[in-house]
């Protein structure tokens, strides 16, 4: 069977449900979702990604991309080194500050926070930044170096979207990656393996 979802024009996270949606409605085949700009299309690759279906993207044009995914054909699982981590835990940071009271104490105690999170394993599977929590994953960001290094672990880094766009700080994203609201809802459903900081 296949589909076909145009998901042009539409606003984060909606070509990411539309996609979801159509691959729920099939027992197997191929979805191909059509997009047109290149961080919708990265959010939809990440859904095939994490629903280990196999996918490819055909570029028409200047911004139009489709996104063909097989649901049905499951990734091949590669011989890679897995770093040890908990499985699912995700850690989520609404602020660039830990806790309430001093600002200036606040920015130590994430500071000191991050780095201890690069010494101490099992490392958390993924690492989720919203709101003022976006800053952290910026340029000029005191804990770059320890995210990145965590990220060079295999750790998954992931910046909100709209949050960036909202300080008008994409273009200073140094680590990891952007997402959307349906990625973030997905990371932080399961209230056993999420921890939030902020």
């Amino acid at each position: 069977m296949k589909k076909e979802v145009d998901a042009r024009g539409q606003a984060c996270p909606r070509p990411v449900i539309m996609t979801k949606k159509a691959l729920d409605e099939i027992s197997e085949g191929i979805v191909t979702t059509i997009v047109d700009n290149e961080v919708a299309k990265e959010n939809v690759s990440k859904l095939a990604k994490s629903l280990g279906y196999e996918y490819s993207v055909d570029k028409n044009g200047e911004n139009e991309y489709y996104i063909h995914i097989n649901k049905g054909q499951v990734m091949e699982e590669t011989n890679v080194c897995v770093p040890d981590t908990f499985k699912d835990m995700t850690i989520a940071f609404s602020s660039n500050t830990m806790g309430g009271g001093s600002e200036e104490l606040g920015k130590i105690l994430m500071k000191s926070f991050i780095y201890t999170l690069t010494e101490s394993t099992p490392y958390p599977s993924t690492l989720v930044f919203y709101n003022g929590g976006v800053h952290l994953t910026c340029e000029g960001s005191p804990v770059l170096d320890d995210l990145k290094k965590l990220e060079e672990e295999g750790i998954e880094i992931l910046s909100c979207g709209t949050c960036l766009d909202f300080y008008k700080i994409k273009d200073k994203l140094s680590v990891g990656s952007v997402t959307n609201m349906y990625s973030i809802l997905e990371k932080l459903k399961n209230p056993t393996k999420t921890v939030i900081i902020g």
